[in-house]
């Protein structure tokens, strides 16, 4: 009796230790929300002949808005391509629930089923992206096709430039998951900063300053803070030398007083974290070439894009972030 009880026992911790990595990797194996998207982006450019990297950059601009507005939810699984029930059901369907195709379309909806259950349903991930694609799909498959089908459907230029712009970055890095950011300068310069958002300015009439300075030596690098494509370069009366970049989120990177460029940075120019776009200086407040009315340092501000308009929000929080972020980094090395 002591021997088979012996024998018990010595097996029970072999059968835990064989049993503890199935249930480990198991967890491993659990589908990131990158990897649902990209599979879903996938399947429908197989179905719709619609490129993956157009749809991640509709889907990223519309969560982009969700964030953004207060009259949309955040999204219920991974997909942000919002419908309203007007566009999905038709504007004349008594039932605003709707998710027969058949009456759908009898009504003018756009909603359709992507999955093939029979089932139109304006919250079902494959649902909302396959009815995105098949608009898509009827103006054609090259780049200014997709510009195109993107003006029918949002009636904005400022909004199919975004899009466009995400679509282009995706292309590129071919991934989703463009997430890291850095500071706009190398931490190793001597540089300072506060809080300065909101700070009234005087120059050019009354207004409020939309960003946050940051002094540092003429000629110190800057740097992209995202994955992102440069929109404008040039000169500001108020900015000086400028360059402004767009990331993912829909928001927009202002780098202003720049002493110069670094070379090749130019609008169209995809860019990411760290990468140099420019140089500190001390230009604006006037005419183009203006200089040295104020100590160097480097205006940062961020703007947010809404779908309607765009405006500017305090980047304080984010520089301090990022600063911390890279601070730890480096000491790991």
């Amino acid at each position: 009796m002591l021997k088979k009880l012996a024998i018990i026992f010595a097996v029970i911790p072999f059968l835990f230790a064989t049993f503890q990595p199935d249930i480990v990797f198991g967890e491993q194996k659990t589908e990131s929300v990158y990897e649902r998207r990209m599979n879903l982006f996938k399947k429908v450019e197989a179905l719709t002949n619609i490129p993956w990297n157009y749809l991640a950059a509709v889907d990223t601009y519309e969560r982009g808005l969700r964030k953004a507005r207060r009259d949309r939810a955040e999204e219920i699984g991974a997909i942000g391509i919002y419908f309203s029930p007007e566009q999905w059901v038709g504007p004349l369907n008594p039932n605003p629930e709707d998710t027969d195709p058949l009456s759908i379309s009898m009504f003018g909806g756009i909603g359709l089923d992507g999955n093939g259950d029979g089932i139109a349903d304006r919250e079902d991930d494959e649902d909302i992206l396959y009815t995105m694609a098949r608009h898509l799909e009827t103006y054609g498959f090259d780049f200014d096709d997709f510009r195109t089908a993107l003006w029918e459907h949002y009636h904005r230029d400022q909004t199919v430039n975004i899009i466009s712009g995400h679509a282009k970055i995706y292309e590129k890095f071919g991934t989703l998951e463009l997430i890291k950011n850095a500071f706009p300068m190398p931490i190793n310069h001597n540089y300072s900063y506060r809080s300065t958002w909101g700070d009234r300015r005087g120059w050019g009439g009354r207004r409020i300053h939309e960003g946050t300075d940051i002094f540092a030596n003429y000629n110190v690098p800057v740097r992209s803070t995202t994955y992102g494509i440069v929109e404008l370069k040039g000169w500001n009366r108020y900015g000086g030398w400028r360059i402004g970049i767009r990331d993912l989120n829909n928001i927009y990177h202002y780098y202003a007083h720049l002493s110069g460029f670094e070379k090749g940075i130019d609008p169209g120019t995809i860019v990411e974290p760290g990468q140099v776009i420019g140089y500190v200086g001390s230009s604006g407040y006037g005419k183009p070439g203006t200089q040295g009315k104020f100590p160097p340092h480097l205006h940062y501000g961020m703007y947010r894009d809404n779908g309607i308009t765009e405006w500017s929000f305090d980047p304080y929080p984010s520089l301090r972030s990022w600063e911390k972020k890279e601070r730890a980094a480096r000491r790991k090395r």
